[in-house]
Order: C-alpha cells, then sequence, then structure tokens
C-alpha cells in the first residue's frame, strides 16, 4: 500500500514538474508575443508619428499615414483615376498618367515630400542638387534597395543590387562585355536580327491592300530584343530565349503587383495560389539560364565566346578573387536579360511613336541615314556618325524614360541638402517629373525637341546632370551603350526600308508597369515600303 502511494505521489509530482514547465513557456511565449505586439504597434503607430513632425519641422509636407497601408490606399485610387484618360497624341507631358500620385503631391506639397509604402517613409526628391548628391556618392551613404524576393528571382543579385565590395568584383568582371570594342563586334548581330524582322514586315506589306500594313510594334519590338539579347547575351536560339521572356514576363507581373501590396511577415513563405505559381516560375527561370551555361560549357571549346555569358565564364577559370560562381553568373545572366531586353524594347516603342507623329523628323533622320548608311546594314563607324539619330534617341529617352524611379536608402543619418534624413528612409527620384522641370530644361520642357541635345547631354539642360534616364554617377546604367546602339540600329533600318504614320486606332496612354513605361493599349504604326 505504501508503494502504491509513493507511486502515485511520483506520478503527481513529474505531472506538477511537467505543468509547472508548460506554464513556463506558456508564460515566455506570451511575453515574447506581448513583445512582438508591442513593438509592432510602436513600429505601425507612434514611429510612424514620431517621423511625420520630424518631417514637418523641416518643412517638408506629405500625404498623412494611415494605419498598416500609408498611402497606398491614395495611391490606388489616384493610379485608377490616372488609367481612365487618354492624352493627345501630341502632348508630351505624360506625368498625368506615368507616377500620377508624385504629380499630384509635388503639385500640393512641393518638389521634397514624405510618404508611406506601409509603414515604411519614404520621400520624394526632385530638386538637382540632391540629386547628384545621392546619386553621385562613392561612399555608400545611399545604397540601393535590397529586392523583394520576388524582384529577387526575376533580376538577380547582379549588379543592380550590390554594394560595395561585392559591386566592385562583379563590375570588374562584367566590364569587359561592354567595352566598344567588343559591342562593335555585336552591332552585326544586332543588324541580323532586325533584318529578320524586317523582312516578314516587307512580306506582309507587300500582301496587303496599296502596299499599307498595320503593325502592331511594341510586341515586334519586345520579340526583336529577346532574339537580341539571346544571341548576344548567351548565344542561345532564339526559342530558349522565347521561352525565357515569357517566364520573365510572368514573374514581372506578379513583381509589380507586390509593389502595390503590404503583406504580414512571412506571407512569402505560405503555400497560396499567387505564391506558388511565383515558386515555380522561379524554379523554371533558374533552370532554363542553367540549361544555357551548361550546353556552353559542355562545348569543349577553347573559348567560351566574346558574348557576356562567355567572358563571365572566362573569368571563372581563373584561380582569383575576380571569378563569379554559378548562381553569380546566372543573376548577372537574369540581370541583364531583364534589364537589356526591357528597357530596349520600349526605348525602341516610342522612338516609334515619336517617328509616326512627328513625320518631319522622320524625313530628316531617313535622308541621315541613308547619306551615311545607304542600305547597308550599319556598322558601329557608321552609327557613331548619325548625329541626328542620336539627337533624336536622347530626346525620346527624356520624354519616354523606359525607367520611371530611381530609388536608394540612407545607410545612416544624413544630411541631404537642407535636410535630415533618417537612417534607412527610402529617397525616390521620379524621372517623368525631373525631365519636365521647366526651370532645369527650359520653357518647352514638355514639348519633343531633339535639337536640345545639339550639344550633347550635358548642355541639353541647364543642369549638366539633369539627364537621368541611365542614371548618372559610379552606378550609371553600364549597358546604355549597348542599348543606345541596339536602338539606334534598328530604328536606322527601319528608316532604309519603310515610311510609316500612327494609326487611327492608337489612343495615346502610357502607363508605368514594374516602373517600366510603355503604351497600354500597344502601338499600332501604319507601315509602307520604300521599295517594292
Amino acid at each position: 500500500m505504501n508503494a502504491l502511494s509513493s507511486s502515485w505521489e511520483d506520478q503527481e509530482s513529474h505531472l506538477s514538474r511537467k505543468m509547472g514547465y508548460f506554464a513556463m513557456v506558456a508564460v515566455a511565449v506570451l511575453v515574447l508575443l506581448v513583445s512582438y505586439l508591442w513593438k509592432m504597434l510602436v513600429y505601425l503607430t507612434w514611429r510612424p508619428s514620431a517621423i511625420e513632425r520630424a518631417y514637418r519641422k523641416q518643412g517638408v509636407g506629405g500625404p498623412p499615414y494611415r494605419f498598416w497601408s500609408g498611402s497606398l490606399t491614395e495611391i490606388k485610387q489616384i493610379r485608377k483615376a490616372a488609367m481612365e484618360l487618354v492624352l493627345d497624341n501630341q502632348c508630351q507631358d505624360i506625368t498625368s498618367r506615368v507616377l500620377p500620385h508624385f504629380g499630384k503631391w509635388i503639385a500640393q506639397y512641393g518638389e521634397t515630400f514624405l510618404f508611406w509604402i506601409g509603414a515604411q517613409p519614404m520621400v520624394c526628391i526632385s530638386e538637382q542638387e540632391m540629386i547628384k548628391q545621392v546619386l553621385g556618392s562613392k561612399f555608400g551613404f545611399y545604397s540601393r534597395l535590397p529586392p523583394s524576393p520576388e524582384a529577387l528571382a526575376m533580376v538577380g543579385k547582379g549588379l543592380a543590387y550590390l554594394d560595395g565590395a561585392e559591386w566592385v568584383r562583379h563590375r570588374r568582371v562584367v566590364n569587359p562585355a561592354f567595352a566598344m570594342d567588343k559591342l562593335k563586334l555585336l552591332t552585326k548581330t544586332m543588324g541580323e536580327c532586325t533584318k529578320s524582322m524586317l523582312e516578314e514586315w516587307q512580306g506582309g506589306v507587300t500582301e496587303a491592300e496599296e502596299h499599307a500594313k498595320e503593325i502592331e510594334v511594341s510586341k515586334q519590338f519586345q520579340e526583336l530584343t529577346t532574339d537580341v539579347i539571346s544571341h548576344t547575351a548567351f548565344g542561345s536560339s532564339y526559342k530558349e530565349g522565347k521561352e525565357l521572356f515569357l517566364a520573365q514576363k510572368e514573374l514581372q507581373v506578379l513583381v509589380f503587383e507586390s509593389f502595390l501590396k503590404v503583406n504580414f511577415p512571412g506571407f512569402r513563405h505560405i503555400p497560396t495560389k499567387r505564391n506558388m505559381h511565383t515558386w515555380k516560375l522561379e524554379k523554371r527561370i533558374r533552370s532554363m539560364f542553367m540549361d544555357i551555361i551548361q550546353d556552353r560549357l559542355g562545348r569543349g571549346d577553347a573559348s567560351y565566346g566574346n558574348d557576356l555569358l562567355g567572358l563571365m565564364l572566362e573569368a571563372g577559370r581563373k584561380e582569383d578573387d575576380q571569378k563569379l560562381s554559378m548562381d553569380e553568373i546566372i543573376d548577372e545572366c537574369k540581370t541583364f536579360f531583364v534589364a537589356g531586353h526591357e528597357t530596349t524594347s520600349y526605348l525602341l516603342t516610342w522612338m516609334m511613336f515619336l517617328l509616326s507623329t512627328h513625320l518631319d523628323w522622320q524625313e530628316k533622320l531617313r535622308e541621315e541615314v541613308l547619306r551615311v548608311c545607304g542600305m547597308e546594314i550599319p556598322s558601329a563607324d557608321m552609327i557613331s556618325n548619325l548625329k541626328l539619330v542620336t539627337m533624336f534617341l536622347l530626346e525620346t529617352s527624356r520624354l519616354y524614360s523606359p525607367v520611371v524611379l530611381l530609388r536608394r536608402k540612407a545607410a545612416k543619418d544624413m544630411k541631404l541638402g537642407n535636410i535630415n534624413i533618417a537612417k534607412d528612409t527610402l529617397l525616390m527620384m521620379p524621372i517623368p517629373v525631373i525631365h519636365r522641370n521647366k526651370e532645369i530644361w527650359g520653357a518647352d520642357a514638355n514639348e519633343f525637341n531633339p535639337l536640345r541635345f545639339a550639344n550633347g547631354v550635358t548642355k541639353a539642360a541647364l543642369h549638366p546632370n539633369a539627364f537621368l534616364t541611365f542614371s548618372i554617377g559610379p552606378r550609371a546604367c553600364i549597358g546604355q551603350t549597348f542599348a543606345m546602339l541596339e536602338a539606334k540600329t534598328v530604328i536606322a533600318m527601319i528608316l532604309q526600308r519603310f515610311s510609316f504614320s500612327i494609326s487611327p486606332k492608337y489612343k495615346h496612354a502610357p502607363i508605368d508597369s514594374a516602373t517600366i513605361v510603355q503604351p497600354q493599349y500597344g502601338l499600332p504604326v501604319l507601315i509602307k515600303p520604300m521599295h517594292l
């Protein structure tokens, strides 16, 4: 009996200890939960209020912070209203449709204002000296924004998102691919890809009534730049490039949607339908890049080639700290594929729009192209002599800069102009607004005038760094010469072979999708052959 009583007491004691342990764990979890909720409450309420007060004292206003969503509700309302607008074909002030919330808030609060994406403070700056201070910094005071997981899967952690020593290392490996002597070799490839597209145009036009045909050129340019990137960057077939392009476009839509949402921490790891689709795309894109790289490695050639991929693989043979790992090579390929494809295709689109609505300039450029190039596929040396084409391209990229926002993050508390910027504040520089500043660009800032670039980029405006299409400073776009060379090659070859005008079906409705300016309803153009 005593043994039974002792056993029962032991079990009771053990159970008591267990309950005590669980109680301690429960209390600890509760304390952590309360602590987390308190921190979140401070982050979502007190902190934004304190930040708003600090900026107001410095004369910086902005739309009021709303719990959890920040300024997102107002942004969505403004953008929804803007999407209903259709502009006149001669209207070059597209800020009512592209970044319309920036235009509204600048008119309301001034060039520098505070707004919010969730509880993340963002300061818009469009004053030229402040922009120069941010983009010209060589000391990492204003770093690139860390990418969202979706953006990272799409673009990769290449040059666009690296900083410090890692950026320097990648830049040294990638830079040789963009040297002019390498790019000159690629001009023929660009021309051959363009010729293939134009032969299809010619066949369609010849069969059309009155030898005139409507072509939706925006889609055509997307396919063309995909073809060019596939050949010049990866040495892959058009089919592989096409598959990559379609997968990247799907992922791009998901990335843009994520910019206008505030999700709970860890939401990306929840197997929702959208997340699972994103994961599937990420895996597919990486697999396609790996196939392209493995094909190159398996050829057994003495050289991997003179394109971007070949040069990076060649650097991998070196036994030093400059070589890139396989994942780093994939990331650089992603970066170049997305940046080189998207920006150039829409730059070409807007060049065609302006040439189709300014027929006098179309004739001027055609005369120059025929005088310099004749009917040959333009060489790099020929292209360097196309002065009017260059001016036209620069004015197009001023008015319709493919990239609409430059973003930086304050690495520490900084003094920017006369304003104290708190650490981790995001600085947003709206290019369409900056490129239309009449104090910098003159009274005709909203008008199309290629002659403003007659003396070069630095003398086109009152400030030498006013042109931001390819950014400025040490982080200026490494691929800008490639993009300019490709755009001028394509336009020159079109002008050699076709005359064109805007279709009556066209609706002038530029839109910033995933931060790229594109025509919401496409760009239908009526083309006629110059020679039958």
